[in-house]
């Protein structure tokens, strides 16, 4: 008994305080030392897809991004206007924690030298810091913040660059005040609010005839598959829930596509292409193509072959421009038109003096490969970053993996509203080739979607709120 005593009075008196500072130490730094540190800079198609693939047990993986979810983007149009929830369109980064380390921040510069990140918070400013960057209001990020002001470094082994793009404005003044664009969870919640403001100040009994057909114009830009899509999907609610819930009001709305190409919808089939336009002119949407946008002014555009043109929205949705990083790197080959990063066919970065950067890997929309420019779709980011993910799993193993990478298209989808889709697979790599309208391709673009959700809980939740919306409508609250 004494000896258990005289043993027991050893222990030193017990520091609370220091006991904790050693516990957050060890918390922060639990990582293996032998491990090597993956850091992926993005969480769309392809940063979202590497982190799901790649060996979290053999990997440090550390996730960069300005966002806490991936965006499932082929759904924000049906999210922005009430088809289904947002929820169904997001997967968040956070799933995958603590096997992987994520900070939602900016990186800002990339030291490929020296292997270091120079990274900015993408949270609200903290109460300590005196140089926070003031909030943003249009942004087409998931935060309000362009970064707290107080900068830090990470170190990485290897780097997968995937920040995607942002949206292209062409400098036209007033579009990025005065517009919104769709491209997260965001975006498509500002748009849907603003769809139902309009009709609820046009129904303000103190307007005219005049101002209420104004309020209620509905203006897109860009004949791309986004703001077709999109306008297939407000034509949608248009003629259902707002028809039976604002009959006089309905009548007055117009919706009106515009682009500068001479036929919406350019990397379709031009058969496919002639069959949405002759569409959306039977069901009453406007087109006009050969159109150029020359400002953007508060509730109304110039535009150079009209004039000015009245709104209540409007949705630009024009194309990429890089991301502020890959403006702010000098030492790696970029395209010239797009100013993306230029990679090999093993998706290797290239220093200007024509050198493979072993340790960096580009994909998604900030890459094109320098032998085979292939369009910045999610299908090409996805298949990127599968390759990738395979390639990392077996570096990590000791393995060698020299095989290219080979894009293989599997065909592309619209939505052109009333329960009718296109599909082209023309110009697929593999299975039966050719061209579908109708209802046979909106059932096909139904699946595809339906499959591609990468979560069980939005595999659940997606044909769920496509069910509840087609037996009760969708929820015109405003909140």
């Amino acid at each position: 008994m004494h000896a258990i005593q005289r043993h027991v009075q050893r222990w030193p008196p017990v520091n609370h305080r220091v006991w904790s500072m050693r516990a957050t130490q060890l918390f922060s730094t639990s990582a293996s030392r032998d491990k090597q540190r993956l850091v992926v800079l993005g969480s769309g198609w392809g940063g979202y897809q590497v982190l799901r693939s790649v060996d979290k047990k053999r990997w440090d993986v550390t996730v960069l991004s300005p966002t806490n979810a991936f965006n499932f983007t082929p759904l924000l149009a049906s999210c922005a206007v009430g088809t289904l929830e947002f929820r169904c369109a997001v997967e968040p980064v956070r799933r995958y924690s603590p096997q992987v380390t994520a900070y939602q921040a900016w990186c800002d510069a990339i030291d490929f030298k020296e292997k270091t990140l120079t990274c900015m918070p993408a949270t609200p400013p903290l109460p300590f810091e005196k140089s926070s960057a003031p909030p943003v209001e249009k942004t087409t990020t998931e935060t309000k913040f362009p970064g707290t002001g107080t900068p830090f470094t990470l170190k990485y082994d290897k780097l997968v660059i995937a920040v995607g793009a942002y949206s292209q404005t062409f400098n036209v003044p007033g579009v990025k005040e005065y517009a919104h664009f769709l491209k997260d969870v965001r975006d498509a919640r500002s748009i849907r609010t603003r769809i139902l403001e309009c009709f609820e100040q046009a129904n303000q009994p103190i307007l005219s005839d005049v101002q209420r057909r104004n309020l209620l114009h509905f203006c897109i830009v860009g004949g791309g598959p986004t703001g077709v899509e999109f306008a297939a999907e407000l034509h949608d609610l248009l003629h259902a829930e707002i028809a039976e819930h604002y009959p006089g009001l309905a009548r007055m709305s117009k919706i009106t596509l515009y682009d500068v190409a001479p036929h919406i919808l350019g990397t379709f089939d031009r058969s496919l292409s002639t069959y949405a336009e002759e569409k959306f002119r039977r069901d009453g949407i406007d087109i006009k193509t050969k159109h150029h946008v020359e400002r953007v002014e508060k509730d109304k555009m110039v535009v150079k072959e009209q004039g000015e043109v009245p709104f209540g929205l409007l949705v630009w949705s024009t194309g990429l421009a890089p991301n502020p990083l890959i403006q702010t790197i000098q030492s790696l080959q970029k395209h010239e038109k797009t100013q993306s990063l230029l990679t090999d066919e093993h998706l290797n970065v290239i220093m200007q003096d024509g050198k493979v950067v072993p340790d960096v890997w580009a994909i998604g929309d900030a890459a094109i490969i320098k032998t085979d420019i292939l369009p910045a779709t999610a299908q090409v980011a996805n298949q990127k970053a599968n390759y990738l993910a395979r390639k990392l799993n077996r570096i990590v193993r000791g393995k060698d993996h020299d095989k290219p990478f080979e894009f293989h298209n599997q065909g592309s989808l619209a939505y052109l509203g009333d329960w009718k889709a296109i599909y082209d697979r023309s110009n697929a790599d593999s299975g039966i080739k050719g061209r579908e309208t109708g209802r046979l391709a909106w059932l096909l673009w139904r699946s595809a979607y339906f499959t591609m959700t990468l979560s069980l809980r939005n595999k659940i939740l997606v044909p769920t709120y496509w069910f509840l919306n087609w037996i009760f409508g969708r929820d015109l609250s405003r909140f």
